[in-house]
């Protein structure tokens, strides 16, 4: 049965669950906020959504995010820094809050829609730079999703413990296919290969990889 929502960008991660949990899963959430390449990313979540025939919806939080946050990420922002996500300077990408402001979106929206549960494809690797993307966070944000629902939504995490060559590796088993996703920050017509999401996707994919870097 079909009971599942699932957060998905259209990168990497998220398109390896929806490959995955395409069974369980109703709908796909996807958001425009006003970043740098939202566009390429929406693209190819809604081919991926299509080619499973499943539901999706893209919201636009454009005029919340985009305008008034600060982030590199983002159009309004700098420029998008080269380098590891290892390195400090990437925090300059960090969005405010992005996912536990989605998270509440899509729990009303699960709750909304007769839904049980949500997918989630934080990885261990976004640890680094991302606070919201930690078990600290994730762990009680899931808490308060049952705690404030009557269906008591369940947040379901199952990539938070792995990294990303290992959910590589998952979607290389199911035979997911990568070169339509996106990853990079700079949202080019290819991806830049020198941002800290191209590097982190490079090394995740080593040995299988078809992106065409620039």
């Amino acid at each position: 049965m079909k009971n599942s929502l699932i957060l998905y960008s259209g990168g990497m991660d998220s398109t390896v669950l929806l490959y995955q949990k395409r069974e369980e899963i109703a709908l796909a959430v996807s958001f425009n906020y006003g970043s740098k390449h939202n566009d390429r990313e929406l693209y190819f979540a809604s081919l991926n959504t299509k080619k499973l025939d499943i539901e999706h919806v893209k919201l636009d939080l454009s005029d919340i995010i985009g305008k008034n946050f600060s982030s590199h990420l983002l159009k309004t922002g700098g420029e998008i820094p080269d380098g590891h996500y290892q390195e400090p300077i990437m925090k300059q990408t960090v969005v405010p809050f992005r996912n536990g402001i989605m998270l509440s979106i899509a729990v009303g929206l699960a709750e909304s829609r007769g839904l049980k549960q949500i997918y989630l494809a934080n990885h261990f690797g976004d640890h680094a730079i991302y606070p919201d993307c930690t078990s600290a966070f994730i762990e009680p944000f899931k808490e308060a999703a049952k705690a404030g629902t009557y269906e008591k939504i369940e947040i379901v995490s199952p990539y938070v413990s792995i990294t990303k060559r290992d959910i590589a590796l998952i979607g290389k088993d199911i035979n997911v296919p990568f070169k339509y996703t996106w990853s990079c920050y700079k949202g080019k017509e290819y991806h830049c290969g020198k941002c800290g999401t191209c590097v982190e996707r490079k090394e995740a994919l080593e040995g299988f990889d078809e992106t065409v870097y620039a």
